[in-house]
């Protein structure tokens, strides 16, 4: 089963994914994304470390995350949240990797598994179109990994204000 959350940036989508998996009843597995590169950040990531207790195992990888999830595909008595899938393509982008072969590999790796999947993602396209290339690459390159993942997920789910709308599923 793969569950996909989208939403703007403090739109509860975290907390939303980390509420679903914490009534699976399976073990849990967060996959971090993030690295803490300045206080802000750091303080961040404390804070996501709190909310979701010790019943969690963290594994911070800002790269490969297809791999993590493909040593955890033995067992369906795993959950595994991705969180996010935004911070991963930026680190992409930051280590100029080539976006369309780790996409692959992640959408393989998702299709193999046995494990549960919750991925969250930032939903960056639905503002104003960005005024440098960069940014605009990061949306589109955004916008085509988000079609993928929702292509292959079994439920997708949209948070705004904290309120989880499904979308698909």
């Amino acid at each position: 089963m793969i569950n996909f959350v989208l939403g703007g940036a403090r739109s509860g989508k975290s907390a939303y994914a980390e509420s679903v998996a914490n009534t699976s009843g399976c073990e849990l597995i967060y996959i971090a994304t993030a690295s803490a590169g300045d206080s802000e950040m750091s303080e961040r990531i404390k804070k996501h470390k709190e909310r979701r207790g010790v019943n969690w195992q963290t594994i911070e990888e800002e790269i490969d995350i297809s791999a993590i999830i493909q040593q955890q595909e033995t067992s369906n008595q795993k959950l595994i949240l991705v969180d996010c899938l935004t911070l991963w393509l930026s680190n992409l982008l930051h280590y100029n990797l080539d976006i369309g072969e780790e996409t692959q590999k992640l959408l393989c790796a998702l299709k193999k598994t046995t494990a549960e999947i919750i991925l969250v993602s930032n939903e960056v396209g639905q503002g104003i179109i960005p005024d440098n290339v960069l940014a605009r690459k990061f949306v589109d390159e955004a916008g085509i990994l988000h079609q993928k993942i929702a292509a292959i997920s079994d439920n997708v789910i949209f948070v705004t204000a904290g309120i989880p709308t499904k979308i698909k599923g």
